[in-house]
């Protein structure tokens, strides 16, 4: 089993897209890739911008592999959208999808944001969208719907991908947060190697208390059962997060790290940066509406 991660916060971007392959399969995880609206009262900083485009052609490129794609949920920074945010990828610009399985959330424990981009998702591809929770293809098999984040708190849910080959079981949990106990125990039920999921969104832990010392708890659980256990996501939206990690590794003897460390690469955190990055990079005025309408780059930021 080969697994490629694309995109995360430590590559300096939102996502959690991933390429898994196996002797009959790739698989091709939540393709999708976004930037924050606003960060300390500020736009993506130009430099972010590139981040985000260097993961979106790298997604692209993937679709053109991929024998399976999965999609955990339809929130922006996992799925490709309608062609309305400049920094996300656009369904637009997919290249030929024929003969590529999708195995997706369904419509159920869905917001109605998220009903609506599965609607237009489905209409794109000319096909209706299956459900594939609770559903097993051979190597790979799909969670029922657990909590995006903390249990009963109106998020929503996402579906996790199991996927074994030989000795190896890798397992998409995508944005569990670690917040929820139960849905840990899923995870674990399924007696992985290796797992991928985002952390707990320290940057917000006024508004998600369940983030501090329940998360902590979470975490310690899943990383003493595992041998790789990769964080990212919201929780290396802040430094604040990294650290976290860092703590986290220290803890158990097993491997725990972000998704740049997995790949062998420095984690690169630019929303965390964003307010320094237009300190020392001042962006002018007007240069996100030029960038939205193609008439302006950020190659000079580079």
């Amino acid at each position: 089993m080969q697994i490629e991660i694309l995109g995360c916060e430590s590559f300096g971007a939102r996502s959690l897209a991933c390429v898994v392959k196996t002797d009959d399969r790739t698989i091709l995880i939540d393709p999708g890739v976004a930037l924050a609206r606003l960060r300390s009262g500020l736009l993506p900083h130009p430099i972010e911008v590139a981040a985000a485009f260097r993961i979106r052609e790298k997604v692209l490129s993937a679709f053109g592999q991929a024998t399976d794609v999965v999609i955990s949920h339809f929130h922006g920074d996992h799925m490709p959208m309608r062609a309305e945010d400049p920094y996300q990828l656009p369904m637009e610009s997919l290249p030929s999808l024929d003969g590529i399985n999708f195995w997706c959330k369904g419509p159920e424990k869905i917001s109605g944001l998220s009903s609506k981009r599965r609607r237009e998702l489905s209409d794109f591809l000319g096909f209706p969208l299956p459900a594939s929770e609770g559903v097993k293809s051979g190597n790979m098999e799909f969670s029922s719907p657990v909590p995006h984040g903390a249990r009963e708190k109106g998020f929503g849910t996402v579906m996790m991908t199991r996927i074994c080959e030989g000795d190896d079981v890798f397992v998409h949990s995508s944005d569990i947060q670690l917040l929820d106990r139960e849905t840990v125990l899923k995870v674990l039920a399924w007696e992985p190697t290796i797992v991928f999921a985002s952390g707990p969104p320290l940057y917000l832990s006024h508004r998600v208390p369940e983030a501090g010392k329940q998360a902590l708890e979470n975490a310690l659980l899943l990383a003493r059962r595992v041998d790789t256990l990769i964080l990212d996501h919201h929780l290396l939206r802040s430094f604040e997060g990294y650290n976290w990690l860092k703590e986290l590794d220290g803890m158990v003897e097993t491997r725990v790290l972000c998704a740049a460390e997995f790949m062998g690469k420095t984690p690169n955190l630019l929303e965390a940066q964003r307010k320094n990055l237009y300190e020392k990079m001042p962006v002018p005025p007007g240069w996100h509406e030029e960038y939205s309408k193609g008439k302006a780059g950020f190659e000079e930021y580079l």
